[in-house]
């Protein structure tokens, strides 16, 4: 069913009623829907229940493994010292205390205790989502109850409060009742020394020269006195605030652009209320990427644009640039999208909450405020990084007693936004759980755009732990490319890897580019085959747009008063701070 389906019958008492009752239930099991897992779990014990062989099959496995772990555990005890590796790959368990009986044994009885269920979930039957789904499920349970998470099973913890005579308990406690104060107040909980917007980061000199009910267009200005002839336009997501790409000076995008003799423009999206829910899918094209378009080619006299996506924006900007091709407008010189998904059959966990009674439920929740909350969001995102995003900071926070230092990255994601009605449930619907993208379903006024009508330069980069959009998903773009696409694979997650500064250490990326008309090569193979060259993919991008066009220009004036847009207020703007 879609939004507008849905809308005919708002005014229908029942329908009323029933999206009341679904709103107080969302905010009941924060935003995720009872009846979708429990067809999810009725699924899977009927078939377990229908399936004698597999049942005893578990049972064996339990038993081999509770044996398996008193074993190694009285081995340990009469050694003292481990027998075992325990468990190298899980940075929670990482230090040399971790090692030592009895703690070795705790890891080996939750690892055990781990794989027991992700064999558990495998029953003959039960559809691949469900299975994936519980064991989502059965891994956050378990991470609940991780050994990390306590103080008598930590040793980590337990060696500091031995260290500090107790202080670090005594300032966590402190931790902990300003953040709840925080949380009771609904204020942003207090972080020492807590990084300014426009002053410490999104500092990058630019001019706010256009702006739209839902998008503020800013101008960025060159470092050098002769720029490149095509300009820049970076559409981000609307999940966050849009200096991911301008932090700290040091690792900002935007200021690497503008050193390199670029004009950059950038959207940056306001953040929705109540008065907005009606605004459209197609609202954020017209008004936000057609918007920058315009205004960059009446600023600079350019004919075309170099046009950048991040994240939902570069799915954003796909779609923008698969309606120009479509209607025969030919403004853009190249399409650069950065961890951004076109086809979401394999859109990583968040996927596994994409069904149509999840869907509903957060259509009613955003229908009862006319928005999704910006913290519902954020929480689904922290909640497929539960480790690194949620554990590790409690136990940072209120068991060590410790106050993240403040980071720009850090910082940004924590400052979410909220969603529109309307558009929210359009793109999870359309996207998500339709597919319509890379279907050739995806309607643009009257008629569907297809990406295979693309024909200009892609610059395509993916990361190798995203969570949000899985690197072998945003490589499918291959498929049905009818156009050169260089696939970059960068170092990092979904923000870390394309906030990959020059300079940074640790950081490596693959790059190739399949022509048009080349065999199709997949993920794997293209993973195997390709040799990490170390440091930042940024010159590499950089050398690529200068490849599409090398002609400078003097570099062009701030806005343009006689063409409608001049000059408003100083970058950042005013949107990022709603």
């Amino acid at each position: 069913m879609s939004v507008t389906t849905h809308e005919r019958h708002d005014h229908a008492d029942g329908t009323i009623i029933d999206r009341i009752l679904h709103a107080a239930v969302g905010r009941m099991t924060g935003g995720v829907s009872p009846i979708g897992l429990s067809l999810a779990y009725l699924d899977w014990a009927s078939h377990l229940l229908a399936s004698p062989g597999r049942i005893s099959e578990l049972m064996r496995c339990a038993t081999v493994e509770a044996v398996r772990g008193f074993d190694l555990a009285r081995t340990e005890a009469r050694a003292h010292e481990p027998v075992a590796t325990a468990m190298p790959d899980d940075r929670r368990f990482a230090s040399e205390a971790w090692q030592k009986f009895p703690y070795s044994a705790y890891v080996h009885n939750f690892a055990a205790i781990q794989k027991f269920w992700n064999e558990a979930v495998q029953v003959h039957g039960v559809s691949q989502r469900h299975q994936a789904l519980l064991a989502f499920l059965a891994r956050q349970a378990l991470d609940m109850v991780a050994p990390s998470n306590h103080f008598l099973t930590n040793p980590d913890i337990l060696a500091r409060s031995l260290e500090s005579h107790g202080a670090n308990l005594f300032n966590g406690w402190l931790n902990a009742l300003d953040d709840l104060s925080a949380l009771a107040l609904g204020k942003k909980p207090t972080r020492e020394g807590r990084l300014r917007v426009g002053v410490d980061i999104a500092t990058t000199e630019g001019v706010v020269i256009a702006r739209t009910a839902i998008a503020e267009i800013i101008q960025y200005k060159a470092k050098t006195a002769n720029v490149n002839a095509i300009p820049i336009v970076i559409i981000p997501a609307w999940i966050m605030k849009y200096y991911i790409l301008d932090l700290s000076p040091t690792n900002s995008l935007v200021r690497f652009l503008v050193d390199a003799g670029f004009t950059v423009f950038m959207v940056s999206w306001k953040n929705p209320g109540a008065e907005d829910r009606n605004i459209s899918f197609d609202d954020y094209r017209t008004e936000g990427v057609m918007a920058a378009i315009r205004t960059a080619l009446a600023v600079t006299g350019a004919r075309k644009v170099h046009l950048t996506g991040y994240c939902l924006g570069g799915t954003l900007a796909a779609i923008a640039a698969c309606a120009m091709a479509r209607d025969h407008d030919d403004r853009l010189q190249s399409l650069s999208l950065f961890a951004s998904q076109t086809d979401f059959h394999e859109a990583g966990e968040l996927r596994l909450f994409i069904n149509d009674s999840q869907l509903a439920l957060i259509e009613d929740m955003m229908w009862m405020r006319g928005y999704l909350q910006a913290h519902e969001m954020a929480g689904t995102f922290h909640i497929l990084r539960s480790n690194d995003l949620i554990w590790s900071r409690i136990i940072s926070n209120y068991a060590m007693g410790e106050r993240e230092r403040p980071a720009d990255l850090m910082q940004w994601s924590d400052d979410t936004t909220r969603m529109p009605y309307r558009m929210h449930a359009e793109y999870l619907r359309m996207l998500y759980l339709e597919n319509r993208l890379s279907e050739g379903q995806f309607m643009v006024g009257d008629h569907p755009v297809a990406l295979r009508d693309i024909t200009i330069p892609v610059f395509l980069v993916g990361t190798e732990w995203d969570h949000v959009a899985p690197w072998r998903s945003v490589y499918k773009l291959h498929l049905v490319a009818e156009c050169d696409v260089t696939f970059v694979l960068s170092h990092g997650g979904h923000n870390a890897g394309i906030v990959s500064e020059p300079g940074h250490a640790g950081r490596h990326y693959r790059i190739d580019t399949q022509h048009k008309g080349d065999a199709f090569i997949d993920a794997q193979n293209w993973f195997d085959t390709h040799v990490p060259i170390k440091g930042s993919w940024w010159p590499s991008w950089i050398d690529w747009l200068r490849s599409r066009n090398s002609t400078l220009v003097p570099q062009p004036a701030i806005g343009n008063c006689d063409k409608g847009f001049p000059p408003q207020e100083d970058a950042p703007g005013t949107y990022i701070y709603g």
